[in-house]
């Protein structure tokens, strides 16, 4: 509501070209604010703001306007301008927003940017996607294993404005191998020893991060240590940057969100919601929906072939719809659950015999359970009990069929090298939709036959 109230005072501040109130405002407040302040403003109004700020403060309010208004900017304003503004930003967040706008502007833009953020930009953005190297920023505090505190003072006061934290710093040897690390706590406290060397400061029993390594990894170690930083090395333990806790927060949103869309049977987009054009959204929809209707179709010809048996016990197909969402309502349970600990490093393929014993427990007394309650409402409806007998016999064996699939089918994506959300709920329960119907008919054909 603020900044709608704002947005006159700031549009009479550009229409009287007022430098010294547009400088004010940029410098005043917090980033943050001062980019809630420009929402109503057009991109090309929002640079026209930003233009008074100096240049160090210009990509902080950047970082935090929205991403439609970044990519209007970048595609819209002189691009000597916008080169030196991209120069200022993140190197990781530099890599991630010129990987969104078109690829002929991004050649204008590399000429013009200078030429250390133009070849670690390219480095970046090198490394495949979804690794710890493409996630990474170089802006590392890094000190010499040498220095003494006193000189790693001076040195840390030279770099602190170019760099994104510096909770820890990082003490490397000179061919840039990482040997330890000392916090900005243990070197301040050790101001009271100015002689004393950093190698006899630092921890050396440090939590890495390949360069290479899945992202989603790196977030469990950050997670499972609390750290606010974990350090990227390459194989020959050369430290090439850091991975913060900001971006740890990035890389599990992403992948929640995409788990999320796969658990539904949904393939992830890029886009939010309300910005994915609506043909794509169709499109990503479509893929699996097709898959689950192929599906379907199983289904229906599977009761196409037990056409006969289910003519000759009508009163079978009563409960057909409880046999099926049974089956299909434990498998998707089961799934998403297995699924869910294996994202959060709980579960792993090698816990395969554990899981599939708890899962058959679990399904045994579920299973149970249910078959109880189907045989008290069969009992009354079927013309014995013996043909009664026919739905808690199949429910036991549905759920834990459920239970098995829904357990198994994720670990088995898993050790394959896949995304185990591959295997969504709706996918096992269209798996067990086909053998529900197979064991309930033949479960039928051994209980009512009269031979």
């Amino acid at each position: 509501m603020i900044n709608t109230l704002y947005l006159p005072e700031l549009r009479e501040m550009l229409n009287e070209n007022d430098g010294a109130e547009l400088r004010e405002f940029c410098t005043a407040i917090h980033p943050a604010r001062t980019a809630e302040f420009m929402e109503g403003l057009t991109a090309g109004e929002s640079w026209q703001v930003m233009r008074h700020a100096p240049p160090w403060l210009r990509g902080q309010i950047f970082a935090f306007l929205d991403e439609e208004k970044q990519l209007e900017i970048l595609e819209s304003q002189d691009r000597s301008e916008i080169a030196d503004l991209v120069g200022d930003l993140a190197a990781d967040d530099r890599v991630d927003l010129l990987d969104d706008i078109d690829e002929e502007i991004v050649e204008e833009l590399l000429p013009l940017m200078p030429t250390e953020e133009r070849r670690e930009f390219l480095r970046l953005r090198s490394y495949p996607e979804g690794s710890a190297g493409a996630v990474m920023t170089t802006e590392a505090a890094k000190l010499d294993e040498n220095l003494t505190v006193e000189a790693a003072l001076q040195e840390l006061s030279r770099q602190a404005m170019e760099l994104e934290t510096i909770y820890y710093l990082f003490i490397v040897d000179d061919t840039d191998h990482l040997r330890g690390l000392v916090s900005a706590r243990q070197l301040v406290s050790a101001i009271a020893k100015p002689d004393v060397k950093l190698s006899d400061l630092m921890e050396t029993d440090l939590v890495t991060a390949d360069v290479m390594e899945d992202q989603e990894d790196v977030a469990r170690k950050v997670a499972k240590y609390d750290l606010l930083a974990i350090p990227v090395v390459d194989h020959e333990h050369r430290m090439l940057g850091i991975i913060t806790h900001d971006d740890v927060i990035d890389v599990m949103r992403e992948e929640a969100r995409e788990d999320a869309h796969r658990i539904a049977a949904v393939e992830p987009f890029e886009a939010s919601y309300s910005k994915t054009p609506l043909l794509l959204l169709s499109w990503k929809r479509g893929i699996w929906l097709t898959v689950l209707f192929l599906f379907a179709l199983l289904t229906a010809a599977a009761l196409r072939h037990y056409d006969e048996q289910l003519a000759r016990w009508g009163w079978l197909a009563w409960f057909l719809p409880l046999v099926i969402s049974s089956g299909g309502n434990t498998g998707s349970q089961t799934a998403t659950l297995i699924i869910t600990a294996m994202a959060l490093g709980d579960v792993k393929p090698s816990d395969w015999l554990r899981v599939v014993f708890k899962e058959l427990g679990t399904g045994l007394v579920l299973g149970g359970f249910l078959a109880t309650i189907g045989f008290a409402a069969a009992a009354m409806m079927a013309t014995s009990v013996r043909d009664a007998m026919v739905i808690p016999f199949t429910l036991l064996l549905v759920v834990l069929c459920g239970t098995f699939s829904g357990a198994v089918l994720p670990l088995v994506f898993r050790r394959l090298g896949l995304d185990p959300a591959l295997m969504s709920s709706p996918f096992v329960a269209g798996i067990i939709d086909i053998v529900g119907i197979v064991i309930y008919i033949n479960v039928a054909m051994v209980v009512l036959s009269r031979v």
